[in-house]
């Protein structure tokens, strides 16, 4: 029987392994934090509670619930009416609803937001339209502090162990 082709002895008469021709599973794909692994499209409109574990990029329309775990777009074409909690928000098109992330929220000139944001890192570009509150910590912090003002008499009285008239 003839003996099978060496690579080294004649590189052109033998041809590439099956499995280098393949391409890899979808696993071993990486993934870059901004290289979105879910998109919704322009043409797609909907209601209801959104889960992504990995970065997504809407530019459709959306009403209800958004929670991205990694990344999330706003697209320009996107019209959201939702409340959004995510790590990383860049808004491009119009959003009405409040924006919790927990490292940054970026608003692009064409963004149009209505509600508030709550952040530890805010840009809004020049250009942007933002109505609403905005709030410069990260999800959480203001329930792990608990503080009690109390106005000025009351505390003196504290401290000298006196009972507030």
């Amino acid at each position: 029987p003839p003996s099978p082709a060496h690579p080294a002895q004649s590189p052109q008469a033998s041809p590439a392994p099956v499995v280098e021709n393949r391409p890899a599973a979808p696993k071993a794909t990486p993934v870059s934090a901004s290289e979105p692994r879910a998109y919704l499209d322009a043409g797609s409109r909907i209601n209801g509670k959104l889960y992504f574990d990995g970065p997504v990029r809407l530019d459709g329309q959306i009403e209800g619930e958004i929670t991205a775990k990694e990344g999330l777009i706003i697209g320009e074409t996107a019209v959201v009416t939702a409340q959004i909690k995510g790590s990383s928000v860049v808004i491009a098109g119009k959003v009405s609803g409040d924006v919790i992330a927990s490292h940054r929220i970026e608003i692009r000139p064409s963004a149009k937001v209505l509600g508030n944001l709550t952040s530890p890192v805010l840009v809004i570009q020049e250009g942007a339209v933002f109505e609403g509150h905005c709030a410069m910590h990260a999800e959480g912090a203001q329930d792990t502090r608990k503080l009690t003002v109390f106005p000025k008499e009351e505390r003196l009285a504290q401290a000298a162990g006196q009972k507030p008239a």
